[in-house]
Parts: structure tokens; C-alpha cells; sequence
């Protein structure tokens, strides 16, 4: 299907992400890992869904006149929004403890950004999910951040985890998103790029 479309495209994908890596590999297209060292700092007036764009597209500069004729690099990013502000990832344990804390009994949004960058052309796509958590005690958000260590996800929790099971009352929008790569989006603009 997809990897017919794609067999003479070297597709490199961006990310040191364990969970991208799995959901890519899940569209049974062959891609390979490559990261540069990218400083993810933004400007202030950005908002929600412009943050993760601007940073997905931070990361593809990195590789700036580096992606070959024959290749797509796929670059992406993460955020949670709530209240007006950014959660990205936790800089300790108190820190993401203080962040399940304000998310807690609120919904909040995950924007996930994706840039594609061929020689050619660059296009970022953005999604976003609603999440609604219950009302989360203390020893819960403990126990989670003790025991699952979250210090790489953005807003401090993994929804395919223990406080995806028992935190999360309600989606709206892609699951795939929250882990952190809108999978129906990226499977079309593959197919239509392609």
C-alpha cells in the first residue's frame, strides 16, 4: 500500500522518541533515525498549536540543506496547553508532580506538530486532542511520577500508560496524537504526497 508509494524514498525520521518510533514503524514503512541537536526555545506570543509548529519546524532547520533529492525527513513535537500556558517536558520529579497537579479534574489540549522536508518543499501539519482527567489525589499523581518516571513526555504523563488507564475520563480528537504522532494525518499526507 503506503510502502509501495514510498520504496524509493529514503524516509529519515527525527526523533529520539521511543513511542514515534513504534507508531511510525506501524504504517509498515521502512525509515530511518537520525537527530541533530536542536536548542527547542520559542518566542512568547506563540500559542498552543503555533508552539509545537514552530518547534517541528526548528528541528527539520537542523538539516538544512542536508535532505537529498531522494529523501523526506520528518520532524515533530509535542505540547500541552492549558490555561494559557505551555506544558512541555518536566524539568524533575516535583516538577511533573506540579503539573498532573494543575491538569488534574481540567481538560487540556495536546498539540502535536508534524513538519515533512523533502529538497524540494516544506509542509507542517498540527493536531489536537482534548483530554479530560479526573480528579487526581496526591498518591496517585505520586505513585505515577515514583514509578513511571515521565521526565521525557510533554506535560509529565504517557496516555498509553498506568495514568492513561486510570487518570483520563475522556477524549476528543486522536489518541495517536496524545502519544505524540497524529497517525491519520501523517498516513495522508503521505498518500497524497506520494
Amino acid at each position: 500500500m503506503l510502502q509501495e508509494k514510498l520504496q524509493h524514498i529514503d524516509i529519515i525520521l527525527a526523533s529520539q522518541s521511543p513511542r514515534r518510533q513504534e507508531l511510525l514503524k506501524g504504517l509498515d514503512i521502512d525509515f530511518r533515525i537520525e537527530t541533530r541537536p536542536v536548542d527547542e526555545v520559542y518566542e512568547d506570543h506563540l500559542k498552543a498549536g503555533e508552539i509545537s509548529a514552530f518547534l517541528a519546524t526548528l528541528k527539520a532547520k537542523a538539516f538544512q540543506n542536508d535532505v537529498k533529492e531522494n529523501e523526506l525527513l520528518i520532524t515533530s513535537d509535542t505540547i500541552v496547553w492549558l490555561e494559557n500556558e505551555a506544558f512541555g517536558k518536566p524539568e524533575s520529579e516535583q516538577h511533573a508532580k506540579e503539573m498532573l497537579a494543575t491538569m488534574s479534574g481540567k481538560m487540556h489540549e495536546v498539540y502535536t506538530s508534524v513538519t515533512f522536508t523533502t529538497s524540494k518543499k516544506q509542509d507542517t501539519i498540527t493536531d489536537c486532542t482534548k483530554v479530560y482527567f479526573k480528579n487526581l489525589t496526591t498518591a496517585e499523581i505520586s505513585y505515577y511520577v515514583d514509578t513511571y518516571q515521565p521526565m521525557d513526555r510533554a506535560g509529565a504523563y504517557g496516555i498509553q500508560d498506568w495514568i492513561g488507564y486510570t487518570g483520563i475520563e475522556k477524549l476528543d480528537g486522536c489518541y495517536y496524537n496524545v502519544m505524540g504522532l497524529p497517525l491519520p494525518k501523517v498516513y495522508e499526507w503521505l498518500s497524497q504526497n506520494f
